[in-house]
Order: C-alpha cells, then structure tokens, then sequence
C-alpha cells in the first residue's frame, strides 16, 4: 500500500486517469435495464482510489469543469436565448421547487436525528451538492453571537457533514436523473431526445455519422434526348421552375459543348439534369430515355454555408427573392436549408431571411462561388478550433464567476462553473449570429464536454472520497443515512410535481431540467450522455442558473431553522 501511496503523491494524474479508464470500463457494465455510465463510474472508482491517499489540486476541479460547462453552454447558445420568456415558466417553478423542498427536507432530517445547525447546513452542502453553502452557513454561524469555541465547532461540523454526504450527493443525483426518471417516465432519454430534435428541427431527418439519406432531395441524372429535341435548354429548364432543374452538362456526339440558354437540344444528346427529385421527375417524362452512366458526363458538387450579409436579400421572403432575383444569377444553384441561431427555419414562399442566417447553397463550383460572393461570407467548414475566440470566452466566464452580489449579508456568486457557462452562452449565441469566427469542430466541443465533467467528477472522487470514508468510521452511518434522504427525496417529490403538475412529458427535457434544478453537474453529464445530442442543455442551462441562487440561499435558513 505504501508504494501505491507513493506513485499517488509523487504523480496524483496517474489516480486521475486511471479513474477516468476503469471508471468507463465500470459504467459499460449493464444490469438488466439499469447501466451506471461512464460518470458515475468515474466516480465510484476514483472513491476506491481515493483510499491510498491522493492529494488532488483544486485548481484542477476547477479548470475541468470550466471546460465542460463552456462547451456545454456555447453549444446552446442559440437555442438557450430563443427559450426565454414565458414558456421557461415550468423551469423556474421546478428549481423553486426542489429548492423548497430541499430546505423544508434537511430541517426536518435536523429535527428526528437531532443535529446541531452546522451539521445540518453539511448535509445541505453535500447532499444538494451545493458548495457555496458551506460558506453562507458559516457566515450565519458566525453572526449567531455564540462563543467562539461554539463557533468553531458547528463551523467545523459543516464541514464534516458536507465530506460524509457530498460523494452521494453526487451519485444519487445521477441514478435519479439518468436511471430512474426514464423508467418512472417508460421511456429511454436518448428516444424522447430523438423526437424533441426531430421537432426542433421541423421535420428535417437527423442524421448521424456515415449517414445519409437513400432518395436525397437533390438528384442528378443523365437522359438520352428524344421527345424535347428541338427544344432550347431554357425551355427544358422552365418546365418545372417551380421544383427547380438545370442542365449543367451536354454531349453532342463524343464531344462536350457549352451549355447556354438559347442552345438547342438535338436528338441522341446526352443530358445531366441536376435538380429537386420532384422537378426531375417531372422534365424526365418528356426529355428522353434515362442513361446509366455516361463518359465525360460526372461533374462534382458542392455544398457551401454562406451566412447572409447583403442588405438587399434581407428581410425579404423566400417567395419575393426567387421571383425578383435575376435568372443568370440563381442558375444552377439550391438552397436545401436555411438556419437561424443554429436551428433551421421553414423553407416555404412566405418565410423572411434575416441578415446572419446561414443558407445552404447546393451547386456546381462556379455556380457556388458566384452567388457566395453575391449574398454573403462564406463559413469555411474547419477541423480547426478559434482558440482567440474562446480562451477570451472562458477568461471572461472565470471573471464573471468571480463577481459577488450580497443580499443583505447573504454573499451570491455564480462561481467559475456559473460564469463559464453564461459565457459560453453568451458566445455561442454570438457565433450563431456571426458564423465566421469563433469555430469549434463538433469533435474538440464533445472532448471538452466528456474529458471535462469525468475529469471533474474523479477529481471529486479522489479528494474527498477518503476524508468521506474516514468520517462515516468514527462518527458511524447515520449522517451519511441522513444525507441520503437529503439527495434522494427533493428529487423524487421535484420529479413527480414536475411530472404530475408541470406535465413534463419529454425524458430528455425533463431529465435536464431536474439535474439543473439542483446544480447536480454529474448527473447532467450522464444525461448528456445518454441523450446523444444538445436536447437536455436549454432546460438544465435555465434551472442550473435559478439552482445556483435559490440553493446557495439555503445556508443561513438552515442555519436559522434547523
């Protein structure tokens, strides 16, 4: 044991990864419905770990968790800032709720075990996972007017009820929002995540990696001419103007010739009818015969964003632009989507573009690049993150953190994760209105969000897991008992109000809005995960903000109730 005590002292990252490696192999194990995840399994392995004695900075907690909360934020920004107002109401009664509930819950857990007021306020510390009571209990403490031995000693006992609880605080929260909401519910969080993007995105199919779809909405094909001979290719194109088709090749005999708008197609000329599936489908019936392939007749598409800057394409209707647009410069070019603060608006006649919306544009290269330079900047697709752009963002997020706003003597602060993530909410907001700066690949963001909360979980994990541990030896089980009834039932009376009263009926939502109602940032790591995509971050973002006020006040009414 000693030489292990050693490596832990001499190299504590070596714990730190070994709790992220086993901590994952753990969580893939699955018993019947019920699989612990890769967080939880962090956790529970860096608490075995923690057992040789590991000394973890708090800086460390600090940056890793910095990092996934900023990832998390930036991610949503957009759609974080399009579901303020009336319809967050549901959120903001949940967080009060659990806030309550947790209050009326640990003064009552005071009361049948007959604890003083700073072990009270330690198990609401540890048992909401809410650090910044321990220190507004400790101020209220302070100002009670008791002897200072007495002082010092319920001081000390928040601590102490805070290391006993914390460890469970944590995990509980992620059987409860991860493993025992869904089955409360009927239905897994990665299905109702499904449905609520599917309906966010308005119908659009979602696709996911080495995905796509087997009758695309753009289609190329190549025809042998027969009945539209003698027809100019304007003609053929204006057939169907309304689903949209071009001529964007033409092979006369074995040689290519210069497609134009006054050309007449001959019989036996071979075509590439590039276009909307409907439109195709329609010129096919009368142009000729359908040819397999042809040699000389591939020609390479592109698809290019372009965030919308020319004043005269904005606040106008999709309808007005394409009938009001000069032909020789829409020829040849689709639009399949058009997205607005990163979610996609409806592509019909009387949709307005606004200035920032990112369109789509679907077309050969030269067609591509005329009409990008014509509408707007073109946002270049990139494996590279803009560490400018974000090193400020999190910079400002950890100043934020660190502003104080007391309520009469009541200190509130967000903190380095609050601040992180009205940051990252703030920038991502701002790179959806501005596509060209502040790139982040999807692959570094889902880094930074997996490394960073496992990270900071096994850091917890390893620092207090010991001192946890040791406490619960010499002061035996029931504050630990106790502390489980605090994590355990604000959750479960929160969950049935929020399902029986606000009618949550999406699991991903609902599970995000739980874990953030009680700044549980494990338990919404696991629901992250289980969820595959951003659907839980709007609803936690709310309640995590509302969480890190209404439980941070819990310390001195604790400390005056209990």
């Amino acid at each position: 044991m000693e030489w292990l005590h050693g490596i832990a002292k001499q190299s504590p990252e070596t714990a730190l990864f070994l709790s992220l490696a086993m901590g994952y192999w753990v969580g893939k194990f699955q018993f019947g419905k019920f699989q612990l995840g890769g967080v939880a399994g962090s956790l529970l392995v860096a608490v075995l770990i923690s057992q040789i004695g590991v000394s973890i900075d708090p800086g460390v907690k600090s940056i890793l968790f910095a990092l996934f909360i900023y990832a998390v934020g930036f991610d949503s920004g957009p759609r974080f800032f399009r579901s303020l107002g009336r319809q967050s109401i549901k959120e903001i009664i949940l967080a009060a709720v659990l806030a309550v509930t947790g209050l009326l819950t640990v003064i009552l857990v005071a009361k049948w075990g007959h604890l003083d007021k700073g072990l009270a306020a330690g198990l609401a510390a540890g048992g909401l996972t809410q650090s910044a009571i321990i220190g507004t209990a400790g101020d209220a403490i302070a100002k009670m007017g008791l002897p200072a031995d007495e002082v010092q000693r319920l001081q000390a006992n928040v601590a102490i009820g805070y290391a006993v609880t914390y460890v469970f605080g944590s995990f509980g929260a992620i059987l409860i929002c991860a493993n025992l909401l869904p089955r409360f519910m009927g239905r897994s969080i990665r299905d109702d995540a499904i449905k609520a993007e599917a309906e966010l995105l308005k119908g659009a199919p979602v696709l996911g990696p080495g995905q796509q779809l087997a009758a695309p909405e753009i289609v190329g094909r190549l025809f042998r001419v027969g009945g539209s001979a003698g027809k100019t290719v304007a003609e053929v194109e204006q057939t169907s103007v309304d689903a949209g088709v071009t001529i964007e090749r033409i092979k006369r005999g074995n040689a290519l010739v210069d497609v134009a708008p006054t050309l007449q197609l001959q019989a036996d000329d071979i075509v590439l009818l590039v276009g909307r599936r409907a439109g195709v489908v329609r010129v096919a019936e009368r142009l000729g015969t359908e040819l397999q392939s042809s040699s000389g007749m591939d020609l390479i598409m592109q698809t290019r964003d372009v965030a919308l800057k020319n004043p005269a394409y904005t606040n106008r209707t999709i309808g007005d632009i394409r009938t009001a647009t000069a032909a020789s410069i829409r020829h040849g070019i689709y639009v399949p989507a058009i997205k607005r603060d990163g979610a996609p608006i409806p592509m019909t006649p009387h949709t307005v573009v606004q200035s920032g919306d990112l369109v789509t544009l679907y077309g050969a290269e030269q067609d591509v690049k005329r009409v990008a330079k014509e509408i707007g900047d073109v946002v270049i697709s990139s494996d590279k993150t803009d560490f400018v752009y974000h090193g400020f963002g999190l910079a400002v997020g950890l100043l934020i953190g660190l502003l104080v706003v007391r309520i009469g003597a009541i200190p509130l602060t967000l903190g380095a994760g609050g601040g992180a993530l009205l940051s990252g909410l703030l920038f991502g907001w701002y790179r959806g209105r501005h596509m060209t700066i502040g790139n982040m690949p999807s692959g570094a963001s889902q880094l930074l969000r997996d490394f960073g909360l496992a990270g900071f979980v096994a850091a917890v994990g390893l620092s207090s897991g010991l001192q946890a541990i040791e406490t619960i030896k010499t002061s035996g089980l029931s504050i630990f008992l106790w502390g489980v009834v605090v994590t355990v039932v604000p959750l479960i009376i929160t969950m049935l109000i929020g399902r029986y009263i606000l009618r949550y009926d999406n699991v991903a939502v609902f599970a995000g809005a739980l874990s953030g109602s009680r700044s549980a940032n494990p338990a919404f790591g696991e629901v992250l995960d289980k969820a595959e995509n951003a659907i839980p971050t709007v609803p936690f973002a709310i309640t995590y903000a509302l969480a890190n006020v209404f439980l941070t006040l819990l310390g001195p009414l604790v400390v005056a109730f209990a």
